[in-house]
């Protein structure tokens, strides 16, 4: 292994990378950073999008890193809710046929929120592919 090689290895393993937003670039972040951020999403899954307000509102001025991450994970939860809420209406209207859109809901909303949560362990940024941004 030459010099470069090792160089191109060391730099994999620092986390840097661009928050918006926060007009500078993040090199190390604390594991309480960090553990916030997962929290939030991880929250998601048991209570919905309470824990990752209630997380957002308390940490959002102290790290742009869990300001971030806070705004994501309520903006998705956000959505998931809306398809429930769509689910729900289409369970009334097919008398029951709809209600496996509820379990897409649910396996989508654990899935991504796990994807996310490994994200910000990692120390880094995710974006939801299906969110509707609200909170900016």
């Amino acid at each position: 292994m030459n010099e470069n090689e090792a160089s191109d290895q060391s730099n994999e393993s620092t986390p840097q990378q661009d928050i918006p937003g926060a007009g500078a670039e993040v090199s190390e972040l604390t594991s309480d950073e960090k553990t916030m951020a997962l929290l939030c999403h991880l929250l998601g899954i048991f209570t919905w999008f309470i824990g990752a307000l209630i997380i957002w509102l308390i940490k959002k001025d102290q790290s742009a890193f869990v300001n971030e991450h806070g705004k994501e994970a309520l903006n998705f939860q956000i959505t998931i809710g809306i398809g429930y809420i769509i689910a729900g209406i289409v369970t009334c209207l097919t008398l029951g046929i709809g209600s496996p859109l509820s379990i897409v809901v649910w396996v989508v909303d654990v899935v991504f929120c796990i994807l996310a949560t490994v994200a910000a362990n990692q120390g880094r940024m995710y974006r939801y592919p299906i969110s509707i941004r609200l909170v900016k």
